[in-house]
């Protein structure tokens, strides 16, 4: 009982500490804004480095499939340990984090990650000392501890925003955040993927360990659990809002279980996430096989969505909060359609280079706007500040449950439709699954037109 008490104190809420005699003058709004500021940084660069540690794999599956290490089905099976594990994980982490002081969480999901992708690294160099079987499941393992890790992430970082920003600049600020998605996905593919080629894809393992101990070292400086503890009143008495509901965040988070409109826009999230990690687990394989790209060539292909996400995230939260007075609904539409025509660009327009960078670009951007309002936003928006966490979690459930049945099923579809020609040569045939990312890409805009008539809290 010592050490379970001893754990949950080490992670539970900063205490706050007296309160700052400047903290209404000038002085204290700029120590506020410093403090803000530097949450805000850590939240997003040390997020994207997390990604870096979780798609790691993804850049690696063709040199692994070519060195006859694991096919495309073994790697659908390992990369979808990671999903559900994610899954289940984000649900759990993100209800347990309203409660924990949010460096430290985010801290230690980093940590594990980092020593997962090591350890991968490691294993990867005395592949020929163990039978294939094995190898699978030690992978298989190792990947699902890394997914349950990466869970770790979020939840802090968005929590952080919402513990530091008022609700008129939340739109802002996530959806810069939801960047480092995007960014996380640019340097795995650029970083890891050079890495790759010029090393082998044992070494991409610790490259990856190495951004993971660079984002530690970040968030560790530059993370704050709450304005409170750093001497400073609450959020919404910097915000002059309204005060916070007196209910427990226990309470609060029961009633966004009942809730079904953030059930809804888990679903909506869910068939979203099935075309974003289609096109980030099998595009390349895709573009190399389906195409005749290089490797090289189709790395760089792909990379480009996670650039362009960029933009559509960085915009996405500010456009919504000015144009559309902190209202989703109508770009989450616009854009999702966006996201279906990308993807049929990419799957049916051909082999002409520019058509598949147009692709890549339309999918980055309207994907940079979805993970913004669907993977979060809109949910985050419905709900009170305590529960942030919460209404993470039951997204975030739905989203890496779906994502992960993706790879499995992609990685049936392509090896079911796989066949072996006359001189021994994998022949692939993309169409099914294909088929399967459309669809749910066209499901991801229409279901939140069942929530039309929902308003975010004012």
């Amino acid at each position: 009982m010592g050490v379970i008490s001893s754990i949950k104190k080490f992670y539970s809420i900063s205490a706050p500490i007296p309160q700052r005699e400047d903290a209404e003058q000038a002085s204290g709004q700029r120590y506020y804004r410093s403090l803000a500021f530097q949450s805000f940084v850590a939240a997003t660069v040390g997020y994207s480095l997390y990604y870096v540690c979780r798609t790691s794999l993804n850049v690696m599956k063709k040199p692994i499939i070519d060195s006859g290490f694991l096919d495309a089905a073994d790697l659908g099976l390992i990369g979808s340990c990671l999903l559900f594990a994610y899954a289940i994980g984000k649900a759990i982490n993100g209800f347990v984090c309203d409660y924990c002081n949010i460096k430290r969480f985010m801290i230690t999901g980093l940590a594990v990650s980092t020593a997962v992708n090591f350890t991968l690294g490691m294993l990867g160099l005395v592949e020929s000392l163990l039978p294939t079987a094995v190898t699978v499941v030690i992978f298989a393992i190792l990947w699902g501890i890394n997914g349950w890790s990466q869970s770790m992430g979020s939840p802090p970082a968005i929590i952080s925003l919402s513990r530091w920003f008022p609700l008129s600049k939340r739109g802002t600020f996530y959806g810069i955040f939801s960047a480092s998605h995007n960014l996380g996905e640019f340097l795995s593919f650029l970083f890891v993927g050079n890495v790759v080629l010029v090393a082998g894809w044992q070494y991409g393992f610790v490259g990856s360990a190495v951004a993971g101990v660079i984002g530690i070292v970040i968030i560790y400086f530059c993370l704050h659990d709450t304005p409170q503890s750093k001497g400073l009143p609450p959020i919404e008495v910097i915000a002059n809002e309204k005060t916070a509901t007196e209910e427990d965040t226990a309470t609060i988070q029961r009633q966004v279980i009942r809730t079904p409109a953030v059930w809804i826009l888990a679903c909506a999230s869910a068939a979203m996430y099935v075309s974003r990690y289609a096109i980030n687990s099998w595009g390349v394989l895709f573009l190399e096989e389906a195409k005749g790209f290089q490797s090289a060539d189709a790395v760089w292909v792909v990379s480009i969505n996670a650039l362009l996400g960029i933009f559509g995230t960085v915009l996405s939260g500010w456009f919504s909060d000015r144009l559309f007075k902190g209202d989703r609904r109508v770009p989450a539409l616009i854009f999702g359609v966006l996201n279906t025509i990308s993807l049929l660009l990419f799957v049916y327009g051909g082999n002409a280079m520019w058509v598949n960078v147009l692709a890549m670009s339309l999918f980055g951007v309207a994907m940079g706007v979805l993970i913004c309002f669907l993977g979060g936003l809109m949910a985050v928006d419905i709900v009170p500040r305590k529960a942030t966490g919460a209404a993470l979690g039951i997204v975030g459930i739905a989203s890496y449950i779906a994502a992960g049945l993706q790879d499995v099923v992609s990685g049936w579809l392509i090896d079911a439709n796989m066949i072996v020609g006359a001189e021994g040569e994998r022949i692939y045939d993309f169409s099914s699954a294909t088929a399967f990312w459309i669809v749910a890409s066209i499901v991801s805009f229409l279901l939140p037109l069942l929530n039309w008539r929902r308003r975010a809290q004012s």
